[in-house]
């Protein structure tokens, strides 16, 4: 059986700042508004033969790039039963409760998740870093564990385990 370990990944420079607004109901949600998000892992290996679980720098830059993709956007939940989106040329035309609100593409990401929220990232940030079976299996990684924090101390938290 092989010795299993785990490594947090954590950093300072792992956040990014995103607008959204959490969506309670079809006719309750919040205000636009913005957070400084944060991105953790643990995650688990086998440890090889000279005391390595993995060259854990490849995720340091894999995670850093996430961030990188997600900074300074609107993030619009695309699957929520409650929103309607609809486009033009330069807009997408978000509509809840019967209120439209237009947002500029090019300042605006639409999400395949059914809201904004640490604990919907996190799986979404989870199923992005865990799709490559094939990369996985090369680390020889069991377990992943992705955190997103929209504040101090709160935190939605994913996991994969094999």
């Amino acid at each position: 059986m092989p010795r299993l370990t785990s490594i947090e990944i954590c950093k300072q420079y792992l956040h990014f700042s995103a607008a959204h607004f959490t969506i309670f109901s079809a006719t309750d949600r919040e205000r636009l508004h913005g957070h400084n998000w944060r991105l953790g892992v643990e995650i688990t290996g086998e440890i090889d033969e000279n005391g390595l679980c993995f060259d854990y720098a490849i995720y340091k830059r894999i995670l850093k790039d996430l961030c990188a993709k997600y900074d300074e956007y609107t993030l619009i939940a695309q699957q929520s039963p409650h929103l309607k989106i609809s486009e033009d040329e330069d807009f997408y035309h978000v509509t809840h409760n019967g209120r439209t609100q237009p947002l500029l593409k090019t300042d605006t990401l639409l999400l395949p998740v059914k809201n904004i929220t640490i604990e919907e990232l996190a799986g979404y940030f989870l199923t992005q870093l865990t799709e490559d079976a094939a990369h996985l299996d090369a680390l020889k990684i069991h377990a992943f564990e992705v955190r997103v924090s929209s504040g101090p101390d709160q935190w939605g938290i994913a996991r994969w385990r094999r």
